[in-house]
């Protein structure tokens, strides 16, 4: 009895770590906007490239942590994997780049919509790419997301692009970090070694144009510039310590944070307009998103009753007392 409540307790303090981490990680993915405007007179360009090639200092260091290497080996093995993380340094690329132009050109509202629809979009990839076949309340999740796309468009007086490109992306992002199936820390890894060459290309190519700042502004300003290594680093291990300790479906609520973040940043710091037609159509992705998440939460109770029916069928057919049973019998 001693054994089950110290375990019980272990299992709590888990839980607690787990979602802290998962609060750290979405909070500062939230807050990043904050973040981006004090790298400038950098261009968003030169500010990606320093991302990329900082990324992966941090994170080689850390690997150097970890002490974890045979990962590395086999994909280097496997030819196929290896072109899906090519293809994953890429749309991550976009994404990022676009996310940075966004944020430094005052479209802060516009990206954290990209990243409320990117779950409807995740749900739109895997019917057309993997055959998924959708429940009644995903279809009516998507169907009023499309609307929400449309009146936003309206209200734009274009599409939605930079939030489209963002969820697409980011989307593709999940889609093939699926097929490669390494841990957060190895697949950033992969990635930004893949993104490193090229990145410092760039940053080389810049200097001898004397157009880079890294080293023209003065220490704090080179200093900001390789933090984007930490920015990107930091809230990734969180959300892998987050996502071994607490279940898939807090995950994915958590994940709302931050885009509410965000979108709170760029009404209340940033000033960002919000006319009436915008609202409106975030009021419909914020409907498709409460549809999708009690859907996903039923879906989840519905699975764990299912697998607690199964597993006392199992038992009573194995002659065993229920747990049930076991307390009237006492």
């Amino acid at each position: 009895m001693h054994d089950r409540a110290a375990e019980d307790k272990g299992q709590g303090g888990e839980s607690r770590t787990g979602l802290l981490n998962g609060f750290a990680a979405y909070g500062m993915w939230g807050l990043v906007p904050l973040f981006w405007p004090l790298l400038k007179p950098a261009g968003s360009v030169e500010i990606l490239a320093h991302r990329m090639v900082w990324s992966l200092v941090f994170v080689g260091i850390a690997m150097l942590f970890v002490r974890k290497w045979g990962w590395a080996k086999e994909l280097l093995r496997q030819p196929r994997r290896l072109g899906l993380v090519a293809v994953g340094a890429a749309v991550i690329t976009v994404n990022w780049g676009v996310y940075i132009w966004s944020v430094n050109a005052g479209h802060v509202v516009e990206a954290s919509l990209g990243y409320f629809i990117n779950p409807l979009v995740s749900i739109a990839l895997g019917v057309l790419l993997l055959k998924e076949r959708l429940r009644p309340a995903q279809w009516t999740a998507v169907g009023v997301g499309l609307l929400a796309v449309l009146v936003l468009a309206v209200g734009y007086g274009q599409p939605p692009w930079i939030s489209l490109v963002l969820a697409f992306s980011f989307g593709t992002y999940g889609l093939v970090k699926k097929k490669v199936n390494l841990s957060g820390l190895e697949s950033l890894a992969a990635e930004t070694a893949v993104q490193f060459l090229p990145a410092l290309a760039y940053l080389l190519w810049l200097t001898a144009q004397g157009r880079s700042t890294f080293a023209s502004e003065g220490a704090g300003h080179a200093t900001l510039l390789a933090a984007t290594g930490l920015v990107t680093a930091i809230p990734l291990v969180c959300f892998g310590a987050a996502a071994i300790r607490v279940p898939l479906s807090t995950l994915g609520l958590l994940q709302y944070l931050a885009p509410v973040f965000q979108f709170l940043l760029g009404i209340v710091y940033f000033h960002e307009a919000m006319p009436p037609e915008r609202w409106a159509g975030f009021a419909l992705v914020w409907l498709a998103l409460a549809v999708l998440t009690w859907d996903a939460l039923r879906a989840a109770r519905a699975g764990r009753i299912a697998l607690a029916r199964a597993a006392a069928a199992a038992a009573e057919s194995r002659g065993e007392a229920t747990p049930v049973r076991r307390k009237s019998a006492l």
